[in-house]
């Protein structure tokens, strides 16, 4: 597979990397859950470096299934993630999730 550059990726997906790196200032995170669709998970890595650079946080990337915004990767809770960052998908009202933001 041919490495894209950040600027590659941007060029095609609109990831909004300054509103994600904000957002993540201003919750102070730390432990951040990047989710991607199908398409996208092959800049999962490119982006996670990119995210964790310039937001100083660390990044995981799940590489589950996943089939929309609704679809939370279980065990979030106990992993300590304090956001998950949701790429490529609609806006969902989440409810009843303790504790968990979401960016999407």
């Amino acid at each position: 597979m041919i490495k894209k550059s950040i600027n590659e990726i941007e060029s095609v997906y609109d990831l909004e990397l300054d509103r994600i790196v904000k957002t993540i200032k201003k919750q102070k995170a730390k432990k951040i859950l990047l989710q991607f669709p199908e398409a996208m998970k092959r800049y999962s890595n490119e982006i996670s470096n990119e995210i964790s650079e310039r937001a100083k946080v660390e990044c995981f990337t799940y590489l589950g299934t996943c089939f929309g915004a609704c679809d939370i990767p279980m065990d979030v809770e106990r992993l300590g993630i304090d956001l998950l960052i949701q790429f490529g998908h609609s806006s969902w009202e989440y409810k009843n999730i303790k504790g968990l933001k979401v960016v999407k």
